[in-house]
């Protein structure tokens, strides 16, 4: 499978799956790509968070339906704390509904499983230079059905909304700070 982008730069990924089987599959059709290197696999959102803070990928590939944290809560977070990490979504889901909390979360693009090595190859690409990668009928679904601006604005993400049920609780600035630390770290 030879590159076919000009983009010669080595993108370092981080798989983020709970099946072990697609891990292996994407690893071995993504070892083709000599431009491609595979620093890490973890199979939970939360481990997910422990390992992009130590290896700092240059793209995280990231499922959505995963134990301990789903892959939208999981990318919200890393997107916060890591901003020159890019995150890509490898889901099943085809539903605006998740393509839309994905991208609110702060994820580049949106893939689904049924996409060949080389568009999985050329999203990762499109992604670690700045840009957004949509799979082909994604991106036909959203042409057709635009989210309202007003909507958007006023959609609070899932981080969010913990922020404010503690807040509702009476809990300080520093307590919920430390909430927060204790909720998503392996600590």
């Amino acid at each position: 499978m030879p590159n076919s982008v000009t983009n010669t730069q080595v993108t370092s990924v981080l798989l983020v799956d709970d099946h072990p089987m697609v891990q292996d599959g994407l690893t071995a059709c993504l070892s083709y790509y000599h431009d491609i290197n595979i620093i890490g696999t973890t199979q939970d959102g939360k481990s997910a968070l422990a390992k992009a803070l130590t290896l700092k990928p240059d793209v995280i590939l990231m499922d959505i339906s995963m134990p301990d944290m789903n892959g939208i809560d999981a990318t919200e977070i890393i997107t916060e704390q890591l901003t020159s990490t890019k995150v890509l979504i490898f889901s099943m889901h085809d539903s605006l509904e998740f393509v839309n909390s994905a991208m609110q979360a702060g994820a580049s693009g949106y893939i689904l499983k049924d996409t060949g090595s080389a568009e999985v190859y050329t999203a990762i690409k499109a992604v670690a230079s700045g840009k957004t990668y949509f799979s082909p009928s994604i991106a036909a679904a959203l042409a057709e059905n635009p989210q309202e601006e007003e909507e958007e604005k006023t959609k609070l993400t899932t981080r969010e909304q913990v922020i404010l049920a503690y807040i509702a609780q009476g809990l300080s600035n520093k307590a919920v700070a430390k909430m927060l630390w204790n909720k998503f770290s392996d600590s």
